[in-house]
């Protein structure tokens, strides 16, 4: 939420509404980038606000990136509290980028 988002014992009512409000504009802090690790066939990927039950949601953003999902083999193989694991192709390719969201 731009740097607005107010704790949990947050008493000020401007910092409450601002963090409100920045929610029904769209921001969330949910969203980000990654980069397939070369040589490896998972990366994992850290996300503070990420839960065992939330989805990633990825594009990708260099042309080795589309290829990689292009090929079929990149997938979510696990989720846990603030990471999730994409299982992929096995190569050494330093930049399968992708940007994310994370949806709940």
């Amino acid at each position: 939420m731009s740097g607005n988002v107010p704790a949990p014992q947050e008493t000020d009512l401007f910092r409450i509404v601002r963090g409100i409000r920045d929610l029904f504009e769209g921001r969330r802090n949910t969203v980000g980038s990654f980069t397939l690790t070369a040589n490896v066939a998972t990366t994992t990927v850290t996300v503070l606000n990420f839960g065992p039950s939330s989805t990633p949601i990825w594009t990708p953003s260099t042309a080795n990136a589309a290829a990689e999902i292009g090929n079929g083999t990149m997938y979510v193989s696990a989720r846990a509290k603030q990471s999730f694991t994409v299982t992929h192709a096995n190569n050494a390719q330093t930049d399968r980028t992708f940007f994310y969201a994370i949806d709940g």
